[in-house]
């Protein structure tokens, strides 16, 4: 039985409000003496000269959006010559048709701007029956691709997946995965588990990979879906028009794991874009319980084209807390209990980037 075909009536809740605090938060969530950026978009550059642009920075911190000092080369900011294929704690990959993936650190207005650093991967190799042309995104261990122990995960389009270790001896690890409900999912890193994750299509199953092991098979586990909202038949038939995305992502300061679930529809005149129409969010426990919720406390959720995160609103002045932050390629928005915020324009940079340290 599908999800849709249990929902019924959709409850929504009161809407979130805004608390402002300190600009201070605590690295691992609360048991760290480093400060923290506020998490950020890179929404444009602003040209320079010499196929250079400067970064125009959106902070969430209820601050303006300021002009970074900071010059990137072009492509890295361009629609035309777009050559970005995911990011990870900052950290933006790119793909050209050497076949060399690249993590950069441009887009990352915390980074030095005068010492850019621009780390090669070893050539990627495809697996037979499968291609690496076109990723669906990319993830890493820990915040820097320098550190030792480092893992980067590239999920391809279709079955492969590969894992590298940047900082010791790189080599590709490829993997080519059975199941083809993972063959357009997205992976993440589980800090809780230990663990790189991916979620099946329609967010039933979850695969890991503990890459202490020489195991290639990933570990299953079933998701149970609880606390179903009902639905209208107006609202199923809705939900229904529309293409889903699911997302996993982790709070590092609560420990929670979150399922958010994206339902999008083409608009339907003028310039064609995706729109989203409707959200839900489930709280995942260690025995695949999937509980429906409103209420993610003080968490805000960042989910763009860079790997998914989740900070405490309360550590930053402005943010809204219980609230969903969306970027894609075509597509901004702000999602609270009780309404859907959003603006439809392409967007060269779908990128957020979260809190940094600041020594």
């Amino acid at each position: 039985m599908s999800l849709l075909s249990r929902l019924s009536k959709l409850r929504l809740g009161k809407p979130a409000l805004v608390r402002r605090s300190s600009l201070l938060l605590l690295s691992n969530g609360f048991s760290s003496s480093f400060r923290q950026t506020p998490p950020c978009w890179i929404y444009c550059g602003k040209s320079c000269g010499d196929d250079l642009e400067k970064l125009l920075i959106h902070n969430f911190d209820g601050t303006d959006s300021t002009v970074s000092e900071k010059k990137v080369p072009r492509e890295m900011v361009s629609h035309l010559e777009r050559i970005t294929i995911g990011a990870s704690h900052g950290w933006v990959a790119t793909l050209k048709d050497d076949g060399i993936l690249r993590l950069h650190d441009d887009l990352n207005p915390y980074a030095s701007d005068t010492d850019a650093k621009r780390i090669p991967l070893p050539p990627l190799a495809t697996l037979p029956h499968c291609q690496t042309k076109i990723v669906t995104n990319v993830s890493m261990s820990s915040s820097s691709p320098e550190d030792e122990d480092c893992v980067v995960a590239v999920k391809f389009l279709g079955p492969q997946i590969s894992f590298c270790r940047p900082a010791n001896k790189p080599e590709w690890r490829n993997i080519r995965i059975e199941n083809p409900c993972f063959y357009s999912s997205r992976v993440m890193f589980s800090k809780k588990h230990d663990t790189f994750r991916i979620l099946g299509s329609g967010g039933y199953i979850i695969g890991s990979w503990d890459l202490s092991t020489k195991r290639n098979k990933p570990k299953f586990q079933r998701l149970r879906f609880q606390n179903l909202p009902e639905l209208t038949k107006t609202k199923r038939d809705l939900l229904h028009s529309c293409c889903t995305s699911d997302h996993l992502v982790e709070s590092t300061s609560t420990g929670e794991t979150f399922l958010v679930k994206f339902y999008r529809r083409a608009t339907s005149s003028g310039v064609v874009y995706m729109k989203t129409r409707a959200v839900m969010v489930f709280r995942l426990d260690d025995e695949g319980n999937a509980v429906y919720t409103q209420d993610i406390g003080d968490l805000c959720i960042f989910i763009s084209m860079s790997e998914p995160f989740c900070v405490p609103a309360s550590s930053f002045p402005g943010m809204s807390y219980n609230c969903v932050k969306l970027i894609d390629s075509d597509e901004y928005g702000s999602i609270t209990p009780d309404r859907i915020i959003s603006k439809s324009f392409g967007w060269a940079c779908p990128y957020y980037i979260p809190p940094q340290n600041i020594d």
